[in-house]
């Protein structure tokens, strides 16, 4: 009698062959092949498009904020120079929002989205976006470049006339939307693993096996780098060693990583709070006034910094880019005073932002992460260069909620690797504290309750997913 086969080892559904033939027959149908295809031919529009649309911001916020001053002898802009700007812009994105389709793009305290704006909406967004950014809203141009890349891939394909299922219209979307990420990164990997855990790709199965490997993978290097210092033994890598200055890492730096992501995760808790806050004060009354008045009040934080220090009111009112670049370039050059008074003031402009105009939560984070860093340095055994990595990693990962992203973003900003096991092990926690910590109040629809007649909502992360992975949208 033929005994019964072991359950062990017989194959089950959906096994890695399985896996393989579903693969090799998408890659074979034609209209996938198509998909391919069209991505890559609307790729060059979309990335001139990006091209140009972030030279517009660029040379807009040069003359506002450096060359207009230097026409009235100031070298910096005066401490009341974001009060008006800042007040037309949350003028012009009232009117934007209550107007015109899409409203704007979405709210950026409700985080990343990869779908929900159709072309209509392309016009919006762009002066939405050039209405906020140029003009001092403490937030980063990734946002309206999503949208502009997955609006513009949409508007190509119908002018193709090419016929379009939910699912090829998601795919050229978020292609389109890669192929603009990856003009403000500079880099197309972490435009595609953005947009990767952004889009939900892989479900909640995704997360649970990527954390323990992250995790893991930052506790292996930190062991084994330390392991061959001590042995003085070595082994062979694939590396291309840039030559920067950077310190070696031990238990001290590893210890105030932990510790760091987790006030940074409730501290970035707190702001994402007050912006959808701030959001829900916009949106249930004139939503024209209250932009203004939200606008406003970030321009008062950047008067209020300074008065307060002494320095360009731009530190406050920007994305944070160019001053990222200044205080990795001379973190002593900051006071302790200084950097108190960005990471409040900023902290606050950047909630108000987030609830008011248009634009990107990533550019902020990261400033603010690496100014805590700076700040933290002198704790003992802390250096500045693990304390400013670990910083931004925390920030970034509690803002988004893109732990990869987020790790891959910080070594591609700080240009070298050796920081990796303190980013991987900073980003990891302030996710997990993130996701535990209490849900906050939803974002409320695009344009609020009386938005335009084609604007559609804002969807969260959850309405996005409702079918797929159930994540939380950031607080």
């Amino acid at each position: 009698m033929t005994p019964p086969p072991d359950p062990s080892t017989a194959p089950a559904a959906g096994t890695q062959p399985e896996e393989a033939d579903r693969l090799r027959e998408l890659l074979r149908s034609r209209p996938y092949q198509k998909a391919l295809v069209l991505s890559a031919v609307i790729g060059v529009p979309v990335s001139l498009a990006a091209f140009f649309f972030l030279v517009a911001l660029h040379e807009l916020e040069h003359l506002l904020w450096a060359a207009l001053p230097a026409e009235f002898g100031m070298s910096v802009p005066p401490w009341w120079w974001p009060l008006p700007l800042l007040t037309v812009a949350g003028l012009a994105v009232g009117v934007v929002v209550t107007r015109l389709p899409g409203a704007g793009g979405h709210i950026p305290a409700g985080g990343l989205h990869t779908a929900g704006m159709a072309p209509a909406a392309l016009p919006g967004v762009v002066l939405a976006a050039l209405a906020s950014l140029p003009l001092g809203a403490t937030l980063g141009p990734e946002a309206p470049l999503i949208a502009l890349g997955g609006c513009l891939a949409l508007w190509f394909r119908n002018l193709a006339r090419t016929p379009g299922t939910p699912q090829g219209a998601a795919l050229l979307g978020a292609a389109g939307a890669a192929a603009a990420l990856s003009a403000i990164f500079g880099n197309p990997l972490v435009a595609a693993v953005i947009l990767i855990e952004v889009a939900g790709v892989g479900g909640p199965q995704l997360f649970a096996v990527m954390l323990p490997a992250l995790l893991s993978s930052g506790i292996g290097s930190l062991v084994f780098t330390g392991f061959g210092r001590w042995t003085g033994l070595t082994t062979g890598t694939l590396s291309a060693k840039v030559g920067l200055p950077f310190p070696r890492l031990d238990a001290g730096d590893v210890l105030w990583a932990v510790l760091m992501a987790v006030a940074v995760a409730a501290a970035v808790h707190l702001t994402l709070s007050a912006g959808r806050r701030a959001a829900v004060f916009v949106a249930t009354g004139r939503p024209v006034l209250r932009t203004a008045l939200c606008a406003l009040a970030a321009g008062g934080c950047a008067a209020v910094y300074a008065l307060a220090v002494g320095r360009s009111p731009a530190d406050v009112a920007s994305s944070g880019q160019a001053t990222l670049a200044q205080l990795a370039a001379d973190p002593h050059a900051w006071g302790v005073g200084a950097l108190v008074a960005v990471l409040l003031c900023k902290g606050v402009a950047y909630a108000l932002c987030l609830g008011s105009l248009r634009g990107g939560p990533i550019f902020p984070a990261l400033f603010l992460g690496a100014a805590l860093g700076v700040l933290l340095a002198p704790l003992p055994g802390l250096g500045v260069v693990p304390a400013m990595a670990a910083g931004m990693a925390a920030a970034s990962a509690a803002a988004l909620r893109l732990p990869v992203s987020s790790v891959i973003l910080v070594v591609l900003v700080l240009g070298s690797a050796a920081m990796i096991p303190v980013v991987i092990l900073a980003a990891v926690v302030a996710f997990v504290t993130a996701e535990l910590l209490p849900p906050g109040r939803p974002v409320p629809p695009v344009g609020g309750p009386a938005g335009p007649p084609d604007a559609r909502p804002a969807a969260t992360w959850d309405d996005e997913h409702a079918t797929g992975p159930r994540r939380r949208s950031p607080r």
